[in-house]
C-alpha cells in the first residue's frame, strides 16, 4: 500500500470529514463568513423569521450547524438583496411559524396517505 503525503485533495477530504463527525464549523480566513456567523447567532432573542429558523434548527441539528446553516440563509439573502436591488423584508415569527405548521400537516397527510392511513383534525 502507497501512502501519498502531499496530496492536497486528500486532505480536504480528511478536513471535510473530521468537520462532518465533530459536528462544528471549520476554521475560515474568510471575514465574511465569521461576521455572518456572528450575526447569526445574536438572531437567536430575534422575534424575526430568521430568529424562529435558527431556533427551530438549534434544537435539531444544536448549535455550530444551526449557526452556519442561518449564516448561509443570511448569505443568501443578501446575495439577492444586491442582486436584484431589493430590499429585504421580513415576514415575522408568526408568519414563519403559521407556514412552517402547515408545512408539516401536509408532509405528515402525505406520508400518512402513502402507508394506507387517513388523518382527521381533532377539534378541541
Amino acid at each position: 500500500m502507497r501512502v501519498i503525503a502531499n496530496n492536497s485533495s486528500f486532505l480536504v477530504a480528511i478536513q471535510w470529514f473530521y468537520c462532518c463527525i465533530n459536528g462544528k464549523s471549520k476554521r475560515t480566513a474568510n471575514y465574511a463568513a465569521s461576521t455572518l456567523r456572528v450575526v447569526a447567532s445574536a438572531l437567536h432573542r430575534s422575534n424575526s423569521a430568521l430568529g424562529a429558523f435558527l431556533r427551530r434548527l438549534k434544537s435539531w441539528l444544536g448549535a455550530p450547524k444551526a449557526i452556519t446553516a442561518t449564516a448561509h440563509k443570511l448569505a443568501l439573502i443578501i446575495f439577492t438583496m444586491l442582486k436584484n436591488g431589493i430590499a429585504y423584508k421580513d415576514v415575522g415569527q408568526d408568519y414563519y411559524e403559521k407556514k412552517y405548521k402547515e408545512r408539516m400537516i401536509k408532509n405528515l397527510t402525505f406520508r400518512a396517505k402513502t402507508l394506507g392511513f387517513d388523518l382527521v383534525k381533532v377539534e378541541n
